[in-house]
């Protein structure tokens, strides 16, 4: 008997190239999206890129009623829906409650009445906060808060008792979450939820720690999406990319194909549930240089970034995935090569038309106090 999937936010980044990857598979998928301005632009009508095999329920996952409708004759979820974005969290704070809190309570109390075989949840690094360090007595530590003292100096890094400058390690799944941002909180409350509840009523849960997704389809004009994406923007309107404090900050990029393909033995392995695991692809990588890379694949070697050197609350220094849980039990091996995946990008975009907002997100930003 053919497999029924429903993708919440599947018409979305992530959501759509995971419907491609059911079709292949020879599933039945159905797709419950909103079509969110800031992400599909005005008008929310269905996107191109969604293939017409494709069903999409127009609805919004905090509509009970559409959550039920979406649900009817559905073997597994994919919980993808979710406002996205740590700077815009911190002021808009009931909508990304209401959003990404409420809806998943929506979902999961429709899940009692209606259970599924599993449900996969998509969280976020954005809750460990900082990443893992080592010491300067080669001890491994928790990162923690930075001292404003410190950034208002231009002191970017963390630092031990003795002054001495913290080395970033890989994170890994047993790190205490740290959550410095509205939508840090938020992620780590729908991967709990649906473990919490998923333990409760005996429904099988999964929840995936996504680090920084990149790739085609990603909403260009949404100044707080991916990295990757708010850099081509910049990049395909001319300008240069604007890169918080020193530029130097880690992070961990995949490609939306090994996300994918995550989602998918997550759904598969048994031994999987009630398990939260990182997607990552395991290395660390500079934003300085992601900005200077992504800039000579599109052929933009001449716009040079602009470096703030300001603050933005809720950001943390260095987070990258220790991904060894996820190769053990899984099996996910990244396969998508940083280079080869900006290649691809760079295609895609040329075709691409970039609305600029990352000036306007500033300004909101430093209306409120929020980058220093």
């Amino acid at each position: 008997m053919q497999k029924k999937m429903l993708i919440s936010g599947g018409a979305g980044f992530i959501g759509s190239h995971l419907c491609d990857k059911f079709l292949e598979k020879g599933y039945s998928v159905r797709v419950l999206d909103n079509l969110d301005e800031q992400v599909h632009g005005a008008g929310c009508s269905r996107p191109d890129y969604l293939n017409p095999e494709i069903e999409l329920v127009n609805g919004d996952i905090r509509d009970a009623a559409a959550v039920k409708k979406a649900l009817q004759g559905v073997d597994q979820v994919y919980h993808l829906a979710a406002k996205v974005g740590v700077g815009q969290s911190m002021y808009e704070i009931v909508n990304y409650t209401d959003v990404n809190n409420l809806g998943t309570a929506t979902l999961l109390e429709a899940l009692i009445e209606n259970p599924v075989q599993k449900l996969v949840v998509a969280s976020s690094m954005s809750i460990y906060g900082e990443g893992l360090y080592r010491n300067s007595s080669n001890q491994i530590i928790p990162g923690f808060e930075r001292n404003l003292e410190d950034i208002k100096k231009g002191r970017w890094e963390l630092y031990d008792n003795k002054k001495e400058v913290l080395v970033p390690v890989p994170t890994h799944e047993k790190k205490t979450p740290i959550l410095n941002s509205v939508y840090a909180l938020s992620k780590y409350d729908q991967e709990q939820l649906c473990l919490m509840t998923g333990r409760a009523y005996n429904f099988p849960v999964v929840a995936l720690r996504f680090f920084n997704v990149y790739g085609t389809r990603q909403a260009l004009s949404n100044p707080y999406t991916g990295v990757l994406a708010i850099f081509a923007s910049r990049y395909l309107n001319g300008k240069p990319p604007v890169i918080f404090e020193d530029g130097e900050q880690k992070r961990d990029f995949i490609h939306v194909k090994d996300v994918v393909n995550a989602l998918v033995l997550a759904g598969e392995k048994e031994q999987a549930v009630g398990r939260v695991y990182n997607i990552g692809s395991g290395n660390a990588y500079t934003v300085n240089y992601i900005a200077g890379s992504l800039a000579e694949v599109m052929g933009k070697e001449n716009i040079q970034p602009s470096l703030t050197g300001k603050y933005r609350a809720g950001d943390i220094r260095h987070c990258f995935a220790d991904i060894a849980l996820a190769e053990e039990e899984l099996g996910f091996r990244p396969h998508v090569q940083l280079k080869d995946g900006l290649s691809e990008l760079a295609i895609w975009l040329e075709g691409q038309q970039a609305f600029d907002r990352v000036d306007i997100a500033g300004k909101e930003l430093e209306k409120r106090g929020l980058a220093i």
